[in-house]
């Protein structure tokens, strides 16, 4: 007589666990709808204030130095001249602002082990880039169609200058994710030093009228090769030789290689404090 056992196969009654594929993926993409629920879901208007405030800002300049002087100080259109300077600044500094507040933000969730500080950077990073890059988008082609500009795009130069804000937006706002979220003084210190940069930056005034040696020192705020080469890409009387892609993409490498150094030594501190 054979007796059969009683005891249940345990392998067989554990339930079978699916693997979840693309972990990283989905989290950053929910931590993007997350954000554009909070931000501009919740707000009257939405993404068009992103719009409107470029938009304004450039509005205002050419109304101002449009009184003053007949033209700018290359081409025939104030809007398209300042257009091309506000632009890539405003990407700037939204961009890193985003990224100085993303442990901030996203603090609670981060209290999941699915979800890292990468995720919330990545997530705050790649939803601001893509609306300043739609925004600039509809704001020139806006321009473009509205007066006569008389320019001639250069699209591989848009794309570098696009490219070199972008890295940029990302090491200074690695940095300052750090910055902010372990001394958030910092934040404050950050406001005031930036206030004078539309200034410092080529976006009103050209480099090569600045006299030196105020030049040289302009050189190394990397914003000032942005901007020149937003401008060389749509005007070709303009060479902007001084414009140094090299330049702009090692610092935000070296940025970007520390303040992720640094959040993945104290990310965690950061999350108790």
């Amino acid at each position: 007589m054979v007796s059969l056992s009683s005891t249940p196969d345990t392998n067989a009654l554990k339930p079978v666990q699916p693997k979840r594929r693309f972990a990283a993926m989905r989290a950053v993409a929910a931590l993007m709808l997350r954000e554009m629920n909070t931000t501009y879901g919740r707000s009257p208007g939405g993404y068009i204030w992103e719009i409107l405030q470029p938009v304004a800002g450039i509005a205002v300049l050419a109304a101002v130095f449009s009184v003053g002087f007949r033209s700018p100080p290359i081409g025939t259109s104030f809007a398209i001249f300042y257009a091309t300077g506000i632009l890539p600044f405003f990407f700037f500094l939204t961009v890193v602002n985003k990224l100085a507040q993303a442990l901030n933000f996203s603090k609670q969730l981060l209290a999941y082990p699915s979800i890292t500080y990468i995720d919330a950077l990545l997530g705050r990073f790649i939803l601001n880039t893509l609306t300043q890059l739609l925004v600039g988008y509809i704001v020139l082609a806006g321009l473009l169609a509205l007066f006569e500009t008389r320019t001639t795009l250069e699209l591989d130069r848009i794309a570098l200058a696009y490219a070199m804000v972008t890295a940029l937006s990302l090491g200074i706002g690695t940095m300052n994710c750090f910055l902010t979220s372990m001394f958030p003084v910092w934040q404050q210190v950050w406001n005031i030093v930036t206030r004078p940069l539309i200034i410092v930056s080529g976006v009103i005034f050209m480099y090569d009228n600045t006299p030196e040696p105020y030049r040289s020192y302009l050189w190394y705020n990397p914003l000032i090769h942005v901007t020149g080469e937003m401008r060389a890409a749509f005007y070709v009387s303009y060479e902007a030789s001084y414009v140094s892609p090299l330049y702009v993409f090692a610092l935000s490498l070296a940025l970007l290689m520390f303040g992720l150094l640094f959040l993945r030594r104290y990310h965690r501190d950061i999350l108790n404090y």
